[in-house]
């Protein structure tokens, strides 16, 4: 691989983290302006799915080979992720909400050793028992989760389905006929609004708040604002190019350059939301991403489970 190229996947990987970190300081304001979480689901993933239209009629061709693969990845990988996840930072903050679903990587490893009943590698499980350990620092369990208990059930909520966006994923990239990613990304949006219009019904959002202002802090945002941002930049510009750095690295190392999505949120939400993380929530914040960097740093341990193994290196947070 040149240099050049290298360096142009590992900017891409990162400007990707940056945006998909920046969703939740823009949504959680409007959800606390009056917007239901659920419609704030629906109007990210139906804005993205309108401006990534062109790219499925471009991939028609999967509806027809991949039907089955696309029902799932939208309903689970877009859908599951994105209203688990919104639900929970409108009960708690986003760091701790993003640190939760985090631990999708781990939550796979316990499918595939535990119900594929297929090994995985010392790096893979001391990974996830690192990341157990920070996760339970983060919710300060020896306080009696003191922090909301149902914002942490959505939260892990969120990480199950993200790590059946990996089983997805493996699926789909087995044998010769490999599913386009972009038409992959654009469909499972499509699918998305799909299921999120019978869940969230979208007819009944309170459109006054989306034509008023939203708090960011001691500022005032126009609403539309902060929600193109939330569609255009930390979705459809934040899906582009993590597809991009991902075929311009290794999936092991844009996965890793990914995990400072987790940084990013908390640091915005720090700077401007104002929501402080506890030093042992720091500390757990830490571990969280420490293991997800362990677990993917891992190895096939035999050429029959190199994919379930493998899975890790994909990017967790991009749904």
């Amino acid at each position: 691989m040149q240099a050049s190229g290298r360096h142009a996947g590992l900017g891409l990987a990162l400007i990707s983290a940056i945006a998909f970190g920046g969703s939740g300081v823009a949504a959680k304001p409007l959800i606390e302006a009056g917007l239901d979480p659920l419609h704030m689901v629906w109007l990210r993933v139906a804005g993205a799915a309108l401006v990534l239209s062109p790219l499925a009629w471009r991939h028609r061709d999967l509806v027809r080979r991949k039907p089955l693969l696309l029902a799932g990845f939208g309903l689970v990988a877009v859908a599951g992720v994105q209203a688990f996840y919104f639900a929970s930072l409108s009960r708690i903050p986003v760091g701790v909400a993003l640190l939760l679903e985090y631990l999708g990587p781990a939550l796979l490893l316990g499918w595939v050793r535990f119900v594929q009943r297929k090994p995985v590698t010392r790096s893979a499980a001391v990974g996830a028992a690192v990341a157990v350990v920070g996760l339970a620092c983060v919710v300060q369990i020896w306080a009696g989760l003191s922090l909301d208990l149902l914002g942490v059930l959505l939260g892990l909520a969120a990480a199950c389905c993200q790590a059946f966006y990996f089983v997805f994923a493996d699926q789909g990239s087995d044998g010769d006929d490999v599913p386009d990613p972009m038409g992959m990304i654009a469909y499972g949006m499509i699918v998305g609004t799909l299921v999120m219009t019978v869940i969230a019904r979208p007819w009944q959002i309170d459109w006054q708040v989306l034509g008023g202002e939203a708090a960011v802090g001691d500022m005032m945002v126009p609403a539309p604002l902060l929600l193109g941002w939330v569609v255009l930049i930390a979705t459809v510009f934040a899906y582009l190019t993590g597809v991009v750095s991902v075929r311009k690295l290794s999936p092991q190392v844009a996965g890793v350059v990914a995990c400072l999505e987790a940084v990013v949120a908390t640091v915005l939400a720090w700077v401007l939301l104002g929501e402080y993380l506890a030093t042992w929530q720091i500390v757990g914040g830490a571990l969280v991403l420490g293991g997800a960097f362990i677990a993917q740093t891992s190895r096939p341990v035999a050429p029959g489970v190199a994919e379930p193994v493998a899975a890790l290196d994909r990017d967790p947070s991009k749904v």
